[in-house]
Protein backbone atom coordinates (compact mmCIF):
# COMPACT_ATOMS: atom_id res chain seq x y z
CA UNK A 1 0.00 0.00 0.00
CA UNK A 2 1.31 3.44 -0.90
CA UNK A 3 1.81 6.04 1.82
CA UNK A 4 -1.20 8.28 0.97
CA UNK A 5 -3.54 5.30 0.93
CA UNK A 6 -2.14 4.00 4.20
CA UNK A 7 -2.56 7.38 5.92
CA UNK A 8 -6.19 7.55 4.79
CA UNK A 9 -6.85 3.98 5.99
CA UNK A 10 -5.07 4.58 9.29
CA UNK A 11 -7.03 7.81 9.93
CA UNK A 12 -10.29 5.88 9.55
CA UNK A 13 -9.46 3.36 12.29
CA UNK A 14 -11.10 5.38 15.15
CA UNK A 15 -14.43 5.24 13.28
CA UNK A 16 -14.57 1.42 13.37
CA UNK A 17 -17.04 -0.22 15.72
CA UNK A 18 -15.97 -2.97 18.12
CA UNK A 19 -16.66 -5.99 15.84
CA UNK A 20 -14.75 -4.30 13.02
CA UNK A 21 -11.80 -3.56 15.31
CA UNK A 22 -11.70 -7.18 16.42
CA UNK A 23 -11.66 -8.31 12.77
CA UNK A 24 -8.74 -5.96 12.02
CA UNK A 25 -6.79 -7.21 15.03
CA UNK A 26 -7.44 -10.83 14.08
CA UNK A 27 -6.27 -10.15 10.51
CA UNK A 28 -3.07 -8.46 11.72
CA UNK A 29 -2.23 -11.11 14.33
CA UNK A 30 -0.45 -13.58 11.97
CA UNK A 31 1.76 -10.83 10.53
CA UNK A 32 2.62 -9.59 14.03
CA UNK A 33 3.41 -13.13 15.13
CA UNK A 34 5.64 -13.69 12.11
CA UNK A 35 7.55 -10.45 12.74
CA UNK A 36 8.08 -11.44 16.37
CA UNK A 37 9.23 -14.92 15.34
CA UNK A 38 11.76 -13.67 12.78
CA UNK A 39 13.17 -11.15 15.27
CA UNK A 40 13.55 -13.90 17.89
CA UNK A 41 15.27 -16.28 15.44
CA UNK A 42 17.75 -13.55 14.50
CA UNK A 43 18.37 -12.74 18.19
CA UNK A 44 19.06 -16.37 19.08
CA UNK A 45 21.31 -17.21 16.13
CA UNK A 46 23.24 -13.95 15.68
CA UNK A 47 25.87 -14.37 18.47
CA UNK A 48 27.30 -17.65 17.17
CA UNK A 49 26.24 -17.54 13.55
CA UNK A 50 28.41 -19.72 11.32
CA UNK A 51 28.13 -21.80 8.19
CA UNK A 52 26.32 -25.08 8.95
CA UNK A 53 28.16 -26.79 6.09
CA UNK A 54 31.82 -26.09 6.96
CA UNK A 55 31.51 -24.39 10.40
CA UNK A 56 33.27 -21.26 9.15
CA UNK A 57 32.38 -18.07 11.07
CA UNK A 58 32.93 -15.84 8.02
CA UNK A 59 29.77 -14.95 6.06
CA UNK A 60 28.14 -12.16 4.10
CA UNK A 61 24.49 -11.25 3.53
CA UNK A 62 23.04 -12.77 0.40
CA UNK A 63 19.47 -11.53 -0.06
CA UNK A 64 16.27 -12.77 1.54
CA UNK A 65 14.04 -15.76 0.86
CA UNK A 66 10.70 -16.65 2.46
CA UNK A 67 11.07 -13.84 4.97
CA UNK A 68 14.47 -15.02 6.24
CA UNK A 69 17.83 -13.35 5.68
CA UNK A 70 20.17 -15.56 3.67
CA UNK A 71 23.95 -15.66 4.06
CA UNK A 72 26.85 -16.89 1.92
CA UNK A 73 29.88 -18.54 3.49
CA UNK A 74 33.16 -16.86 2.62
CA UNK A 75 35.00 -20.17 2.66
CA UNK A 76 32.81 -22.83 0.98
CA UNK A 77 30.59 -20.27 -0.83
CA UNK A 78 27.41 -22.15 0.03
CA UNK A 79 24.32 -20.26 1.18
CA UNK A 80 22.27 -20.76 4.34
CA UNK A 81 19.80 -19.07 6.67
CA UNK A 82 19.36 -19.15 10.44
CA UNK A 83 17.25 -22.32 10.29
CA UNK A 84 19.54 -24.33 8.01
CA UNK A 85 20.72 -27.45 9.80
CA UNK A 86 18.02 -27.25 12.49
CA UNK A 87 14.90 -29.44 12.77
CA UNK A 88 12.81 -26.41 11.77
CA UNK A 89 14.42 -26.00 8.34
CA UNK A 90 11.88 -25.97 5.48
CA UNK A 91 8.85 -25.93 7.80
CA UNK A 92 6.16 -23.65 6.42
CA UNK A 93 3.39 -21.47 7.93
CA UNK A 94 5.84 -19.65 10.18
CA UNK A 95 3.16 -17.15 11.17
CA UNK A 96 1.54 -19.98 13.17
CA UNK A 97 4.67 -21.23 14.94
CA UNK A 98 4.35 -19.13 18.10
CA UNK A 99 0.71 -20.14 18.49
CA UNK A 100 1.72 -23.77 18.08
CA UNK A 101 4.47 -23.39 20.67
CA UNK A 102 1.87 -22.07 23.09
CA UNK A 103 -0.20 -25.17 22.32
CA UNK A 104 2.84 -27.29 23.23
CA UNK A 105 3.19 -25.40 26.50
CA UNK A 106 -0.46 -26.20 27.21
CA UNK A 107 0.17 -29.90 26.32
CA UNK A 108 -2.67 -29.90 23.82
CA UNK A 109 -3.31 -33.14 21.87
CA UNK A 110 -2.63 -33.19 18.14
CA UNK A 111 -6.23 -32.79 16.96
CA UNK A 112 -7.00 -30.01 19.44
CA UNK A 113 -3.88 -28.09 18.39
CA UNK A 114 -4.70 -28.60 14.70
CA UNK A 115 -8.22 -27.30 15.20
CA UNK A 116 -6.98 -24.28 17.14
CA UNK A 117 -4.44 -23.32 14.43
CA UNK A 118 -6.59 -24.35 11.46
CA UNK A 119 -3.98 -26.76 10.09
CA UNK A 120 -4.19 -30.45 9.19
CA UNK A 121 -3.68 -32.91 12.03
CA UNK A 122 -0.70 -34.44 10.17
CA UNK A 123 0.92 -31.00 10.10
CA UNK A 124 0.35 -30.59 13.86
CA UNK A 125 1.86 -34.03 14.50
CA UNK A 126 4.89 -33.36 12.29
CA UNK A 127 5.46 -29.98 13.93
CA UNK A 128 5.28 -31.54 17.40
CA UNK A 129 8.22 -33.82 16.79
CA UNK A 130 10.25 -31.30 14.78
CA UNK A 131 9.99 -28.79 17.62
CA UNK A 132 10.80 -31.45 20.24
CA UNK A 133 13.77 -32.91 18.35
CA UNK A 134 16.29 -30.79 20.26
CA UNK A 135 14.20 -30.16 23.37
CA UNK A 136 14.84 -33.78 24.38
CA UNK A 137 18.60 -33.08 24.46
CA UNK A 138 18.33 -30.22 26.96
CA UNK A 139 19.64 -31.85 30.16
CA UNK A 140 21.54 -30.62 33.23
CA UNK A 141 25.30 -31.15 33.20
CA UNK A 142 25.23 -33.35 36.30
CA UNK A 143 23.27 -34.38 39.38
CA UNK A 144 24.70 -33.30 42.75
CA UNK A 145 24.21 -34.09 46.39
CA UNK A 146 21.61 -36.81 46.92
CA UNK A 147 20.32 -38.20 43.61
CA UNK A 148 17.41 -40.61 43.48
CA UNK A 149 17.05 -43.07 40.61
CA UNK A 150 14.26 -45.47 39.77
CA UNK A 151 12.66 -46.97 36.69
CA UNK A 152 9.06 -47.08 35.50
CA UNK A 153 7.47 -49.15 32.75
CA UNK A 154 5.02 -48.39 29.96
CA UNK A 155 3.38 -50.84 27.61
CA UNK A 156 5.38 -51.03 24.38
CA UNK A 157 3.53 -49.41 21.46
CA UNK A 158 4.05 -49.55 17.70
CA UNK A 159 1.31 -47.00 17.07
CA UNK A 160 1.46 -45.74 13.48
CA UNK A 161 3.70 -48.57 12.23
CA UNK A 162 2.70 -50.34 9.04
CA UNK A 163 4.46 -53.56 10.06
CA UNK A 164 4.42 -55.02 13.58
CA UNK A 165 6.99 -57.38 15.08
CA UNK A 166 4.26 -58.96 17.24
CA UNK A 167 0.59 -59.90 17.04
CA UNK A 168 -1.70 -56.82 17.07
CA UNK A 169 -3.69 -56.08 20.22
CA UNK A 170 -6.74 -54.01 20.94
CA UNK A 171 -6.25 -50.37 21.82
CA UNK A 172 -5.60 -49.95 25.52
CA UNK A 173 -4.60 -53.61 25.86
CA UNK A 174 -2.34 -55.13 28.46
CA UNK A 175 0.90 -57.09 28.36
CA UNK A 176 0.49 -60.80 27.74
CA UNK A 177 2.92 -61.68 30.54
CA UNK A 178 2.85 -60.75 34.20
CA UNK A 179 5.68 -58.71 35.69
CA UNK A 180 8.56 -57.12 33.78
CA UNK A 181 8.93 -58.49 30.26
CA UNK A 182 9.99 -57.51 26.75
CA UNK A 183 6.48 -56.14 26.24
CA UNK A 184 7.24 -53.16 28.50
CA UNK A 185 9.35 -50.10 27.77
CA UNK A 186 11.71 -49.21 30.62
CA UNK A 187 12.08 -45.51 31.50
CA UNK A 188 14.94 -44.57 33.81
CA UNK A 189 14.52 -41.34 35.80
CA UNK A 190 17.10 -39.77 38.11
CA UNK A 191 16.55 -36.54 40.11
CA UNK A 192 18.60 -34.74 42.68
CA UNK A 193 17.03 -32.83 45.57
CA UNK A 194 17.27 -29.51 43.69
CA UNK A 195 14.94 -30.82 40.95
CA UNK A 196 17.49 -31.43 38.17
CA UNK A 197 16.24 -34.39 36.16
CA UNK A 198 17.80 -36.97 33.85
CA UNK A 199 15.64 -39.49 32.03
CA UNK A 200 16.10 -42.07 29.30
CA UNK A 201 14.12 -44.71 27.47
CA UNK A 202 16.39 -47.73 27.96
CA UNK A 203 14.43 -50.04 25.60
CA UNK A 204 12.29 -53.03 26.48
CA UNK A 205 12.67 -55.29 29.49
CA UNK A 206 14.40 -55.02 32.85
CA UNK A 207 17.06 -52.41 33.58
CA UNK A 208 20.67 -53.63 33.60
CA UNK A 209 24.12 -52.35 34.56
CA UNK A 210 25.20 -51.56 30.98
CA UNK A 211 22.18 -49.29 30.48
CA UNK A 212 22.97 -47.45 33.72
CA UNK A 213 26.52 -46.89 32.50
CA UNK A 214 25.25 -45.52 29.20
CA UNK A 215 22.42 -43.29 30.42
CA UNK A 216 23.19 -42.37 34.05
CA UNK A 217 26.95 -42.47 34.68
CA UNK A 218 27.86 -39.43 32.49
CA UNK A 219 25.53 -37.23 34.56
CA UNK A 220 26.58 -38.18 38.10
CA UNK A 221 28.88 -35.91 40.10
CA UNK A 222 31.86 -37.66 41.70
CA UNK A 223 30.61 -36.83 45.20
CA UNK A 224 26.96 -37.79 44.58
CA UNK A 225 25.05 -40.12 46.90
CA UNK A 226 22.90 -42.39 44.73
CA UNK A 227 19.66 -43.54 46.39
CA UNK A 228 17.67 -46.32 44.71
CA UNK A 229 15.51 -49.32 45.48
CA UNK A 230 17.12 -52.72 46.06
CA UNK A 231 17.43 -53.62 42.36
CA UNK A 232 20.66 -55.58 41.87
CA UNK A 233 21.64 -53.55 38.77
CA UNK A 234 22.04 -50.35 40.82
CA UNK A 235 24.19 -52.12 43.39
CA UNK A 236 26.48 -53.63 40.74
CA UNK A 237 26.68 -50.29 38.89
CA UNK A 238 27.61 -48.33 42.02
CA UNK A 239 30.20 -50.88 43.12
CA UNK A 240 31.87 -50.98 39.70
CA UNK A 241 32.31 -47.18 39.53
CA UNK A 242 32.96 -46.34 43.18
CA UNK A 243 29.72 -44.39 43.62
CA UNK A 244 28.30 -43.92 47.13
CA UNK A 245 25.03 -45.85 47.17
CA UNK A 246 22.13 -46.37 49.54
CA UNK A 247 19.24 -48.72 48.82
CA UNK A 248 15.71 -48.45 50.22
CA UNK A 249 13.94 -51.76 50.80
CA UNK A 250 10.56 -50.92 49.31
CA UNK A 251 9.42 -54.54 49.20
CA UNK A 252 10.19 -54.88 52.92
CA UNK A 253 7.98 -51.86 53.62
CA UNK A 254 10.80 -49.35 54.10
CA UNK A 255 9.91 -45.91 52.72
CA UNK A 256 12.22 -43.52 54.56
CA UNK A 257 15.48 -43.80 56.47
CA UNK A 258 17.25 -40.91 58.17
CA UNK A 259 21.04 -40.85 58.17
CA UNK A 260 23.80 -38.28 58.63
CA UNK A 261 23.83 -37.58 54.86
CA UNK A 262 20.10 -36.74 54.91
CA UNK A 263 16.77 -38.41 54.30
CA UNK A 264 17.18 -41.63 52.32
CA UNK A 265 14.14 -42.26 50.12
CA UNK A 266 13.03 -42.35 46.47
CA UNK A 267 9.79 -40.42 46.96
CA UNK A 268 11.02 -37.49 44.86
CA UNK A 269 11.62 -39.59 41.75
CA UNK A 270 8.46 -41.66 42.33
CA UNK A 271 6.41 -38.46 42.48
CA UNK A 272 7.90 -37.51 39.11
CA UNK A 273 6.84 -40.92 37.77
CA UNK A 274 3.27 -40.22 38.88
CA UNK A 275 3.21 -36.78 37.23
CA UNK A 276 4.67 -38.25 34.04
CA UNK A 277 2.02 -41.01 33.88
CA UNK A 278 -0.82 -38.56 34.47
CA UNK A 279 0.52 -36.21 31.80
CA UNK A 280 0.99 -38.98 29.20
CA UNK A 281 -2.57 -40.23 29.75
CA UNK A 282 -4.03 -37.26 27.83
CA UNK A 283 -2.41 -38.51 24.58
CA UNK A 284 -4.17 -41.91 24.73
CA UNK A 285 -1.05 -43.92 23.95
CA UNK A 286 2.21 -42.84 22.35
CA UNK A 287 4.46 -44.74 19.97
CA UNK A 288 7.58 -46.10 21.66
CA UNK A 289 9.83 -44.62 18.97
CA UNK A 290 8.72 -41.11 19.99
CA UNK A 291 9.11 -41.73 23.72
CA UNK A 292 12.39 -39.70 24.07
CA UNK A 293 10.63 -36.65 22.60
CA UNK A 294 7.80 -36.90 25.13
CA UNK A 295 10.26 -37.34 27.99
CA UNK A 296 12.08 -34.17 26.93
CA UNK A 297 8.76 -32.34 26.55
CA UNK A 298 7.65 -33.28 30.06
CA UNK A 299 11.07 -32.47 31.51
CA UNK A 300 10.89 -28.97 30.02
CA UNK A 301 7.44 -28.36 31.50
CA UNK A 302 8.06 -29.87 34.95
CA UNK A 303 8.66 -27.28 37.63
CA UNK A 304 7.85 -24.46 35.17
CA UNK A 305 11.34 -24.70 33.67
CA UNK A 306 9.99 -23.47 30.32
CA UNK A 307 7.11 -21.01 30.60
CA UNK A 308 7.02 -19.12 27.29
CA UNK A 309 6.95 -19.79 23.57
CA UNK A 310 10.20 -17.81 23.23
CA UNK A 311 12.05 -20.19 25.57
CA UNK A 312 10.67 -23.24 23.78
CA UNK A 313 11.72 -21.85 20.40
CA UNK A 314 15.26 -21.28 21.71
CA UNK A 315 15.41 -24.94 22.69
CA UNK A 316 14.01 -26.05 19.34
CA UNK A 317 16.64 -24.09 17.42
CA UNK A 318 19.45 -25.28 19.72
CA UNK A 319 19.68 -26.29 23.40
CA UNK A 320 20.36 -23.30 25.66
CA UNK A 321 21.10 -25.12 28.93
CA UNK A 322 22.51 -28.48 27.89
CA UNK A 323 26.28 -28.79 28.12
CA UNK A 324 26.41 -32.06 26.20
Amino acid sequence: MKAPGFKKWFAALPTLNQPQRLRVLEALRPAAGLHQLLALIDQVRAPGRHCPHCRCAGWQRHGRANGLQRYRCRQCRRTFNDLTGTPLARLRLRDKWLDYLNALLASRPVRAAAEQLQVHRNTAFRWRHRFLERVKDDRPACLNGIAEADEMFLLESQKGSRKLDRAPRKRGGAAGRHGISRELECILVARDRSGRTIDAATRRGALNKAQLERHLLPYLDRQVLLVTDAHAAYRAFARAHGIAHQAVGLRAGERLRREAAGAIHVQNVNAYHRRLREWLARFHGIASRYLPNYLGWRRALDGAKVTSADQLLRLAIGPIHSER
